[in-house]
This record gives C-alpha cells, structure tokens and sequence, in this order.
C-alpha cells in the first residue's frame, strides 16, 4: 500500500531535522519509486524541515554544528531529487543574479531558493556568499538580469542589501532590476524600509515573488 503522501513529506521534514542523512535518502527514494513529484517533495519535505531547523538555530536549541548536520541531510535529499526535477522550459528564461551579502557566508537558504528558481524556469547567475553590494549591481548590469536575489542570515549585514539599491538608484537604472531580500532576520517591513521590490519567507514564497515580479 502506498504511504499517504503528506505523511511521507512530513517524514522526509522530520528526518532534516533529526540530522539523519542515510534516512533522508531513504525517503527521497521512496519518493521517486512511489511517482512522486520531487518539486513536491523538496517544497513540503526537505524545505520545510531545513526552516524547522534554522528556528531550532534561532531558539538556540540547536548550535551550528546541529544546522550544518540538518543542511548535510537535506544536500543528499537534494542529490538523490535533482535529477528528476522537471525543469520549465521557457524559450526567454529570466535572469536573476543571487547571492549573499558581504560579511555572511551561510549559503543554506539562498541555494535551496537558488534550485527551486532553476525548477521554475529562471536562469540563475550564482555570485556565491560574501558578496560586496557593488558585485550585485555590476553582475545585473552585465547579465542583463530582470532580478537580483540578496540574501543574509545576519543582522549585521543587513546594510549591505540597502547599500545595493543606493548603488542602483545613485547609477540612475533601480527602475531596470526587481529586487528580492530574504533569510532569517529579514522581514516585509526591512524589505519596505530599503525599498526593495519584494521579500519571502522561504524557497517556495520566492519562487511565487519572482514569477510575480517578471510579470509586474
């Protein structure tokens, strides 16, 4: 009998959380055994357990260690999924440059909401983490991005993402780039305050926001 789908997303969350690797394969391979969509399972599975753990992180019951033990978890979830993910084929894909900001390295969350864009259809110019504001605004320019992506888990480097829309208002083109913030200490209104196009809460909520703002 075939497990309830639900069920197994929630498993697949739990066993992020739980930082246990071997049995987070198990189930992304009962995933595509069982038919199941691996956009789906990503989205209600692996992301939901990576966001489980980073507010364990933010609660401080679990410490670095325990995250980078859930992020390896939900990387070979990832490996096992990636392969079966049913890219979109748009014959104009829009680019977005994404990136973490200057001072922060920790890449968790902006390569989960990097993946998901691929799967949606973007095409995707990946500047890494420790991105100086400028390298934003020049990559965008060279690119010819519709969207940049920016990207912290720190309070302390939250500046730097206003500091990219100074960049681009003082260059006279803000009005050329849509620009989306996210990670742990960003909010709506942080996002409001800089004058950024937009901010979400997680992977999926990104993926809707971009698609939203090529539209606008």
């Amino acid at each position: 009998m075939s497990i309830n789908k639900q069920e197994l997303y929630k498993k697949l969350a739990d066993t992020v959380v739980d930082m246990d690797e071997e049995e987070t394969v198990n189930i992304c391979n009962q995933v595509i055994s069982e038919n199941l969509d691996a956009y789906e399972a990503i989205v209600n599975g692996l992301s939901v357990g990576m966001d489980q753990a980073g507010k364990l992180f933010d609660e401080e019951e679990y410490f670095v260690p325990e995250l980078l033990l859930c992020s390896d978890a939900m990387y070979a979830g990832l490996d096992v999924l990636k392969p079966h993910l049913k890219a979109k084929d748009s014959k104009d894909k829009q680019k977005v440059i994404i990136g973490v900001v200057e001072g922060d390295t920790h890449d968790i969350g902006k390569n989960l909401v990097k993946i998901m864009l691929e799967t949606a259809g973007f095409d995707i110019v990946d500047l890494g983490r420790d991105v100086p504001p400028a390298t934003f605004v020049e990559k965008a320019k060279e690119e010819k991005a519709k969207i940049i992506v920016i990207s912290t888990l720190m309070t302390t480097t939250m500046e730097g993402m206003s500091e990219v829309i100074e960049i681009l208002n003082k260059e006279n083109i803000r009005e050329n780039f849509k620009v989306m913030i996210g990670g742990g200490p960003i909010s709506q209104v942080y996002a409001d305050k800089i004058g950024a196009d937009g901010y979400s809460i997680n992977a999926a909520e990104a993926v809707k926001l971009a698609k939203r703002l090529v539209q606008a």
